[in-house]
């Protein structure tokens, strides 16, 4: 039998089509099609703008940069995250203060929000852990009785819906300041790699445009249609976070993939639900009342009394074939965050990094191989 991989992207001739466009284009660096891309991406969230980055990681970087946090600032966010969204706190010099997060969702709990506040407390960076909505219900009236900003960690969420009271909505349009998304090849679409942000603010976003090209005052578009000589400024210290055409152009393409590519995955999460519902040694993520997940990931979480240890139900699993991936770290396990003391512990955070897996789940796997991992499953954990 062949191998099982974790994930993978859904990439076609339409794809190796649109990147032969951009290059025979000549204008291959952020150019015309990044900017289609953007206005598609925008268009599809009902959202009025939106910024392409060269990864999630600098989307992250850029909107809170656009908070204007400084040193002694405090972010109230998760530990139970990929670690880059610790990092884009302390990129910008802010201290990232971790909150505990729900055992069915992976998310934080926002419940615990309140007690972390601060006089220093200036923004909640709020993940949609591997896709499944968090709680903006109760962030965002919680966010604004304190004058906090809202930055969404989107990474995964991209097709991923809400219900605020006002019926089902993209993750993303934002209901917060910001929002944040990747385009890694693990994501639902892949640019290869890439980010996007969204706001609702266009002077806000005419900056981050900016910022993610040094800072210049006038974009290579304006320059290259400009009719008399013209220099640029450069306003503040900015980054190099431009997305190239080639992406941009696959991008746009992805986009158009994106219904088939999430109903794909949620037939194949409602299997996996089907499959291990009833297992002895198995809990699984459940969506809360106000989300429906994309589905990015799927997790199995083991029972306390499993009698096996996370590492070898992997290695069990990967014997017959199967990849997996260790549920979401914890940044404060890190070495790079050993001097970050602790306000709140984090048990349920723990917990699901050391009893949590990533199982197979991609929109081209068949069946057949999903009910050999949900087969697979059942055998290893009697």
């Amino acid at each position: 039998m062949g191998q099982i991989p974790v994930a993978r992207p859904t990439l076609g001739e339409e794809e190796a089509a649109a990147a032969r466009r951009a290059i025979l284009s000549g204008w291959v660096v952020q150019g015309p099609e990044v900017a289609a891309f953007e206005k598609e991406f925008a268009a599809h969230l009902g959202a009025s703008h939106a910024v392409a980055c060269s990864s999630g990681t600098a989307a992250l970087h850029l909107a809170l940069m656009a908070l204007d946090l400084a040193p002694g600032d405090e972010v109230i966010t998760v530990s139970h995250s990929f670690i880059a969204t610790a990092n884009a706190v302390r990129y910008v010099g802010a201290t990232p203060v971790f909150v505990d997060v729900e055992l069915n969702t992976g998310n934080l709990n926002a419940e615990l929000i309140g007690p972390a506040i601060t006089p220093r407390t200036k923004a909640i960076l709020a993940v949609h852990q591997l896709g499944m909505p968090c709680d903006l219900g109760r962030i965002l009236p919680l966010a604004r009785e304190h004058g906090l900003m809202v930055v969404e960690d989107a990474a995964c969420a991209l097709g991923s819906e809400i219900n605020l009271g006002a019926g089902w909505e993209p993750i993303g349009r934002p209901r917060g300041d910001l929002a944040t998304f990747s385009f890694h090849p693990r994501k639902v679409i892949t640019t290869g790699d890439g980010g996007m942000i969204t706001c609702r603010d266009p002077e806000l976003m005419a900056r981050l445009s900016r910022l993610r090209s040094h800072a210049m005052s006038l974009s290579a578009a304006e320059r290259h249609q400009a009719a008399k000589v013209v220099f640029e400024q450069y306003l503040e210290v900015g980054y190099n976070y431009r997305l190239s055409d080639i992406q941009g152009a696959v991008g746009r393409e992805q986009l158009k993939r994106l219904p088939a590519l999430i109903a794909a995955r949620r037939r194949l999460a409602a299997r996996y639900q089907e499959g291990l519902a009833g297992h002895p040694y198995i809990a699984l993520p459940q969506e809360p009342p106000y989300g429906r997940s994309n589905w990015q990931s799927f997790w199995i979480i083991l029972s306390a009394d499993c009698p096996q240890e996370q590492t070898a139900v992997m290695q069990a699993l990967l014997g017959r074939g199967i990849h997996t991936r260790r549920g979401v770290m914890c940044s404060h396990r890190e070495p790079a965050y050993q001097d970050l003391p602790l306000r709140q512990p984090l048990p349920l955070s723990e917990y699901l990094q050391d009893r949590s897996i990533i199982i197979p789940l991609y929109p081209e796997m068949t069946e057949a191989d999903q009910d050999r991992v949900i087969a697979a499953l059942w055998d290893t954990l009697k």
